[in-house]
């Protein structure tokens, strides 16, 4: 039986209006800072506490350090990296089996799909490439060099994929197999998603979210984006929400203006989004928890909160099941959850 924790107080509920209230660029503290001359480090996850309750779901080894993973709705595959040795391990959706393994050059720590069905997209940090892996079967199927560590990747409607390349403060666009535009602009790219052909970057250094357009491949601006922003999914209703990380907090935009925030104590970090169920699954590193926040209409709310395993760093969730997948990096694992 899944253990379901406490559902958080009401008057968390609910986006707060950005248009109303003060909601400004001064209200964010990485701003003032920049604004002050002054440089602050990039948000990370939280040292995660020992747990104090058994997570809710089953529980797979896969190997060391597992972070970074994605779930295909389409073939029932989880692909999850590992480290010594660097591998995209391939999982039963179902069954919680491993099928399969594949080495890899480096080590990573996000994973996106370039479409349902795969392949897998792979930035590969310590071999500072894109690498395809096919599914179901876990085949290499294209390895680009990119730039320098490559954070995150994910493809545009029009098959152009965008990798942020986070210690190489670049965002390459990679078509037929080679980059052909690279933007040198970003300070540290983190967290990279898109909506058709809009494709938005949070900057992890710089606390801002930047929009390319994915046809002309030009950059089309950018905003101040919370206190420690870190990662992003996009929802059903053309908004882009950011995980603010520092700030304890999901940020809202629409064509790059704020339009909400929700707070969400504990360190949030890793995110995916069920766009079957209009539900984005975000994990709090600071309390070992995963969280399922409805976003349909104006009015998103946490519907669902379950103990993890520890060190929930990144979570998957297959949109055919609606069941849920976090990786435990600290104890190389996945949780299966079946909300």
């Amino acid at each position: 039986m899944l253990t379901r924790s406490a559902d958080p107080p009401p008057e968390r509920a609910g986006w707060r209006d950005a248009t109303r209230g003060g909601w400004t660029c001064r209200d964010c503290a990485a701003r003032r800072l920049l604004d002050a001359g002054q440089r602050q480090s990039a948000a990370e996850p939280a040292a995660a506490p020992t747990t104090d309750r058994p997570p809710a779901g089953r529980v797979v080894h896969v190997g060391d350090q597992a972070e970074g993973i994605v779930a295909d709705a389409t073939t029932h595959v989880v692909a999850v990296a590992t480290r010594n040795p660097y591998e995209l391990v391939l999982l039963d959706a179902n069954s919680g089996d491993v099928v399969h393994r594949t080495p890899l050059p480096g080590q990573l720590r996000h994973l996106q799909l370039k479409a349902q069905g795969g392949p897998v997209l792979v930035p590969d940090e310590g071999a500072g490439r894109l690498i395809e892996v096919a599914l179901p079967g876990g085949d290499v199927t294209a390895s680009v060099p990119v730039g320098t560590f490559p954070h995150d990747a994910t493809a545009a409607a029009n098959g152009t994929v965008f990798v942020s390349n986070e210690h190489g403060h670049s965002v390459a666009a990679v078509r037929g197999g080679k980059v052909v535009q690279t933007f040198t602009m970003p300070e540290q790219p983190g967290g990279i998603e898109t909506i058709g052909n809009t494709v938005a970057m949070v900057d992890v250094r710089d606390a801002t979210l930047t929009a390319y357009d994915a046809d002309k491949l030009t950059q089309l601006g950018s905003v101040p984006a919370g206190d420690g922003p870190t990662h992003i999914v996009a929802d059903n209703e053309g908004r882009f929400v950011v995980v603010d990380t520092r700030g304890n907090a999901l940020l809202a935009f629409k064509d790059l203006k704020p339009v909400g925030s929700l707070a969400l104590p504990g360190t949030p970090y890793g995110a995916a989004f069920d766009r079957v169920r209009d539900r984005m699954w975000v994990t709090l590193t600071g309390a070992n928890e995963v969280v399922g926040v409805d976003l349909a209409g104006a009015q998103p709310k946490v519907a669902a909160r379950f103990p993890t395993v520890r060190q929930p760093n990144t979570v998957a969730v297959d949109s055919g099941t609606g069941r849920v997948f976090v990786a435990g990096a600290a104890d190389g694992v996945v949780e299966i959850i079946d909300p």
